[in-house]
């Protein structure tokens, strides 16, 4: 099965030497799953031709906002909606679950509460998963077609499902500590409060359950009977 890639950002280059683009962080997480994979730089307005050029997209994360001016995020939003209405699985990581959420009728807004960065716990139907989150927008309104499936104090809105057609979540299940560690000592000071760095710093070795995460998205991708 290929999925495409949908690159939205680029990792720091502070640390792109050592952990790789955003795209290759998804190969790794994904890997073993039978899939092959083929990336577009997205935010380079590198697009592909068609929605079918892919059997399933994922759209990565990025430093920029849903809702800022960008000339790759309108012709992304009307790519969505054209792979939603051909039926053709897309999952969505942080930036991801936020452009597809407001490229289908929801709102994405920076989140008046401020950060959420390093290892935090979210409930999945009264699973407790950990993963690394690293955001200050959220989808504060979800569109109609979208259920919430996993969610934390701070993050209402943390995963989405829209039937068989699109899973997305907030948090990070492809940064492992080695990428934390990077943007809160690249990207981080002067923009997150020190005192949430420190903390994600000190959880570095705390475990996260990024695995399960994996199989979740490998199995959305494979799921054969699709509901149009």
């Amino acid at each position: 099965m290929k999925i495409g890639i949908l690159q939205t950002g680029h990792a720091p280059d502070s640390i792109i030497h050592e952990t790789g683009d955003y795209d290759a962080l998804f190969r790794r997480l994904l890997g073993g799953q039978d899939f092959t994979f083929e990336t577009y730089n997205v935010v380079d307005m590198e697009f592909p031709d068609s929605v079918n050029d892919a059997d399933g997209w994922l759209i990565t994360g990025s430093r920029h906002g849903a809702y800022e001016d960008h000339p790759f995020i309108p012709p992304l939003e009307d790519f969505i909606r054209a792979a939603y209405a051909a039926d053709i699985p897309q999952v969505g990581i942080c930036f991801g679950h936020q452009i597809i959420a407001q490229a289908l009728g929801g709102k994405v807004e920076k989140f008046k509460n401020g950060w959420s960065v390093g290892r935090t716990e979210y409930d999945f139907g009264g699973e407790k998963i950990a993963l690394n989150a690293w955001h200050q927008d959220q989808v504060v309104e979800k569109p109609a077609d979208a259920e919430t499936v996993g969610s934390s104090p701070f993050c209402e809105n943390a995963a989405l499902v829209y039937g068989d057609r699109v899973f997305t979540v907030q948090p990070h299940p492809e940064f492992g500590p080695d990428f934390i560690h990077g943007l809160a000592t690249t990207r981080g000071p002067g923009v997150v409060p020190d005192d949430q760095l420190k903390v994600a710093l000190d959880n570095l070795n705390r475990p996260t359950d990024n695995g399960v995460l994996a199989r979740r998205i490998g199995a959305f991708f494979k799921k054969k009977d699709r509901t149009a």
